[in-house]
């Protein structure tokens, strides 16, 4: 589909070009607002948390583009590729989509729930690391690196599986969670079930789908007028699977649902890991390879973000408040700058 749409606005004028970004931004920003609240309206119904909806149902949603770009690439020869796009987008999610998502709306939060799903997401990331390292001869970490084999994707699968099933059961059985996670006063969609579902899955499919259509739509328009390949690529290409967590953290936050955005990144860092990354090594009899730069740069990266995220949280009160969602932002630059520099 992605090559598709780059030889087709390739031979588009540049005003129909234009017209088709402005379209798709609209189209997007839409069924965010949809998505968010469709989201809200399954949390207020169910009796579960807001923020729980956001880490589970919305997460898969908004990893999608992640998971597809990850398994072509693993089916087509490039491992490589299929694991940085899970890394990099826990790197992205965590420091330039949450930070922003705070920056718009501080949230306020249910210290149980974001330190419990938080505490998941830390060790996500470090099963990821622990799963890429060569066990059988460690001292060749830094000179062939590693590999998360076939079988061990399947076994990130069954745990995806124990996650959404243990987070929904658990905030369902602490009646206080669930009070502090959803406020009586929202309003919400009272259509049957059955349509708030359908609405969910349409809107998540226009997210997706117009997220794709913007990206190389963008891109070619970049082109056109003279900017480098450098900045094209360190911006569009960089987190365009990211565009979906990144419209509808935006929207939540816009609307007044900060908890939904915050859960949305959690949860997505963990669908990165066991969805993304497993279902990539499921694919292919030889798993996905993890280069040495893994181990040297891009894994240590990962893991220093989403333990300062972490750290911010404990430290944090009923409230995240805009300097951290400013230290995250600093946090991304930083990590981003120093990878321009460790690939030069």
């Amino acid at each position: 589909m992605d090559a598709f749409l780059t030889a087709t606005f390739q031979t588009l004028p540049l005003p129909v070009l234009l017209l088709v970004i402005i379209g798709s931004i609209l189209v997007l920003g839409k069924a965010a607002d949809v998505l968010v609240d469709e989201a809200v309206s399954l949390s207020t119904r169910w009796g579960v948390p807001k923020m729980i909806i956001g880490a589970t149902i919305v997460s898969l949603g908004t990893t999608l583009p992640e998971v597809s770009v990850s398994v072509l690439s693993a089916l087509e020869g490039n491992p490589g590729i299929a694991l940085g796009n899970a890394v990099g987008s826990i790197i992205c999610d965590t420091g330039l989509i949450l930070g922003i998502a705070i920056l718009i709306s501080p949230p306020d939060i249910d210290k149980r729930l974001v330190n419990r799903q938080g505490w998941i997401q830390v060790l996500a990331g470090f099963l990821l690391v622990f799963a890429a390292l060569p066990w059988s001869n460690l001292t060749s970490v830094f000179s062939t690196g590693g590999r998360i084999d076939q079988g061990t994707g399947f076994v990130f699968l069954i745990l995806l599986a124990v996650y959404i099933y243990l987070s929904i059961r658990w905030s369902r059985s602490k009646p206080g969670e669930v009070e502090a996670g959803i406020d009586a006063t929202t309003e919400y969609d009272e259509s049957p079930f059955g349509v708030i579902l359908l609405k969910l899955v349409v809107a998540i499919t226009l997210v997706i789908l117009s997220s794709k259509v913007l990206i190389p739509s963008v891109q070619e328009t970049a082109v056109r007028l003279s900017i480098p390949d450098s900045i094209i690529g360190a911006t569009l290409v960089a987190f365009g699977t990211s565009l979906p967590e990144l419209v509808t953290a935006i929207q939540a936050s816009r609307r007044g649902h900060s908890e939904l955005a915050v859960g949305n990144i959690i949860g997505a860092d963990i669908l990165n890991v066991l969805f993304v990354s497993g279902a990539a090594a499921a694919v292919t009899k030889t798993g996905l390879e993890a280069p040495v730069s893994f181990f040297t740069f891009y894994f240590p990266s990962m893991l220093i973000v989403l333990v300062l995220f972490r750290l911010g949280i404990v430290f944090s009160k009923d409230k995240i408040k805009r300097p951290f969602g400013v230290f995250l932002l600093i946090i991304y630059i930083i990590a981003t700058a120093a990878g321009f520099i460790f690939k030069g």
